[in-house]
């Protein structure tokens, strides 16, 4: 059973996989070559399931950081002997800069030791388990390396040290000293491919120096966010960038799979897809705290992978465009905390979601400066998006959370549909005949006076989950982010307060919903709820309000400042899936909100 706190792990990508650390020192996950391949190491999910440390051999304390305006990690080992600096990346393509970050991964990750003071014995360890753990691949040694042999999997360790290799383990016991440096790394590639190599240590030193560079060029050239939480809102932009599948430009929910929204709870999922209801909330972020080039790459993403099904339109993809996600369980692997099953693949693909017509125009309008250069099979899609939504609004589905129980008439799918007729309105109209965009306005209209018909409750004061429902829940709460209703409306006021006051932990941290979804067991608050709340009280005009919800959500950042999925409503330990994205879009967006609400507020005393 692995224990690690999820907290507990920085994240390393190259843009195109990704790879856990913990403070100890250890890659507990590693994917290559994509986000959604089997794990090489796998121990976030099974002590069984592999990982490779550099861990000092007897008492330390341990400090990190990421090195400024980059995602390269150092750890500092500090000692009763002396202190090391471990610093590690896994490698963009050599001469990355820029927009060109990612691009050609080499399949690299590389991890330097570097002495700083006095001498530290550190004990390597080296397990390899590819395929989620089932492999214990062939070790081999090589001049200045480690070779594993197993499956398609042709993986080689460079070691500066010699390693003693037993039962597909590889170990050692090095003493750093002051101002001695050693770089490992771990290379990988097909049966298929340029086979993997050992690296020089000259070689080494300078790949993880030119990816550092690669990180810093693009966060210069990036990211100008100024406003409060400056630092924050500009490493989320950097964490977004790392769930990015450069080769494709799709965005994962998170780099993980089956981390549990209540430890020991089956409520597990794999979240190493990209899904077209993150299309929306990921322009308006990536406009703050990154550029809109890698905006307009994800939208292209979306609309090739989507444009290629059917109606009606498919929820989520794989990053490289599948369509295919169907969800299986590894029986062999015992769950983080015993929470299992553990799932590949997810079943949600299947859902039938009526809010991602909203999402995908929403992030079509509000890249229509892009969009001017689009060709007419993109620009027939999204009208063809429209007039889905105009006809399939009625339809009950599954929403926004998923929920594996019979369909209903969920709000926020309905406000969603509104979303898409509204912005197709201001996008397409001008492309279509007047009948056309006619019947969109109609039926954009009757969507908005059903929602305020049937979606109010008078028995709660509140806007509710589904239609005829008394559940609060916090989807609610987009409602004036999306332009629907004023946040100054008395209805949409009464909302906001009703999710403050009934859908909170002790702490002050939102729940997505509590009625009944069709699952057992339990799930903790929800990070991205919390900054819409603040969100919502920005617009409201609330700003101080709006800044202590937000610092309550930003308060469960780790040390590395991740933000996971959900935080445990009793500890408010991280839970689920990480990091995730969702969280980090939200506080970019909530903290502009409330810059631009605070400056709105200071013209309006100094007019």
């Amino acid at each position: 059973m692995s224990s690690v706190p999820i907290a507990a792990h920085a994240l390393l990508s190259d843009c195109h996989s990704a790879a856990l650390v913990t403070d100890a020192g250890s890659v507990d996950w590693l994917c290559f070559p994509r986000f959604d391949s089997p794990s090489v190491f796998g121990r976030l999910l099974d002590e069984t399931a592999g990982h490779w440390s550099l861990t000092p051999t007897g008492p330390y304390e341990a400090s990190r950081r990421y090195l400024d305006g980059t995602l390269v990690l150092e750890t500092q080992f500090r000692t009763t002997s002396g202190v090391v600096r471990l610093t590690e990346a896994l490698a963009m393509g050599e001469g990355n800069r820029g927009h060109e970050l990612g691009r050609g991964s080499p399949h690299l990750l590389i991890r330097s030791v570097t002495g700083v003071s006095g001498q530290v014995a550190l004990r390597v360890e080296y397990r390899p388990r590819p395929e989620y753990g089932l492999l214990h691949p062939l070790l081999g040694h090589a001049d200045g390396g480690v070779t594993a042999r197993g499956g398609a999997e042709w993986l080689v360790l460079s070691t500066p040290v010699p390693l003693d290799l037993h039962e597909s383990t590889a170990t050692a016991t090095v003493t750093v000293s002051a101002g001695e440096t050693l770089a490992f790394a771990l290379h990988r590639s097909t049966l298929e491919e340029t086979p993997a190599h050992v690296w020089p240590q000259r070689a080494l030193t300078a790949r993880l120096a030119d990816t550092i560079e690669a990180w810093r060029s693009w966060s210069a050239l990036h990211q100008a966010y100024d406003g409060p939480w400056r630092d924050l809102v500009r490493h989320s932009g950097r964490v977004l960038q790392a769930l990015t599948y450069r080769p494709s430009g799709a965005i994962v929910a998170a780099p993980t799979t089956s981390l549990p929204e209540s430890p020991g709870g089956a409520r597990n999922w794999d979240y190493r897809y990209s899904w077209v209801r993150d299309a929306s909330f990921t322009m308006e972020a990536l406009w703050v705290a990154a550029c809109p080039d890698e905006a307009g790459d994800f939208f292209a993403f979306m609309t090739t992978a989507a444009a290629g099904a059917p109606t009606p339109l498919q929820i989520m993809f794989g990053v490289g465009g599948e369509h295919d996600l169907t969800e299986r369980t590894l029986p062999h692997l015992r769950g983080w905390r015993d929470s299992s099953p553990v799932r590949v693949g997810n079943e949600a693909w299947r859902q039938q979601q009526t809010d991602v017509y909203g999402e995908l125009l929403a992030a079509a309008h509000r890249l229509s400066a892009q969009l001017d250069t689009v060709d007419d099979d993109v620009r027939a899609f999204l009208i063809t998006l429209a007039d889905t939504a105009a006809t399939r609004w009625h339809e009950p589905d599954q929403g926004i959370w998923e929920v594996r129980g019979e369909p209903r008439h969920f709000l926020y799918s309905k406000v969603m549909c509104w979303v898409a007729l509204d912005r197709a309105l201001a996008l397409l109209a001008p492309t279509v005949s007047s009948d056309h965009s006619g019947k969109w306005r109609a039926a954009r209209d009757e969507i908005r006076a059903t929602v305020l018909r049937e979606g109010f409750s008078e028995r709660v004061g509140a806007f509710t989950q589904s239609f005829g429902s008394v559940d609060l829940d916090a989807s609610v709460l987009m409602m004036p982010i999306v332009g629907f209703l004023p946040a100054t409306d008395p209805r949409m006021r009464a909302t906001i307060d009703a999710v403050a006051r009934d859908l909170v932990d002790p702490r002050g941290l939102v729940y997505r919903y509590r009625g009944a979804d069709g699952l057992d067991g339990d799930e903790g608050t929800f990070l991205l709820c919390t900054f819409w709340l603040a969100h919502a009280l920005a617009l409201a005009g609330e700003c101080e309000r709006a800044r202590e919800v937000f610092g309550r959500a930003a308060g469960h950042r780790n040390d590395v400042d991740l933000l996971a999925e959900e935080a445990d409503p009793g500890t408010g330990e991280m839970l689920g899936n990480f990091p995730q994205a969702f969280s980090h879009i939200g506080l970019v967006n909530a903290a502009w909100a409330i810059s631009e609400a605070e400056r709105r507020a200071w013209e309006r005393d100094h007019a």
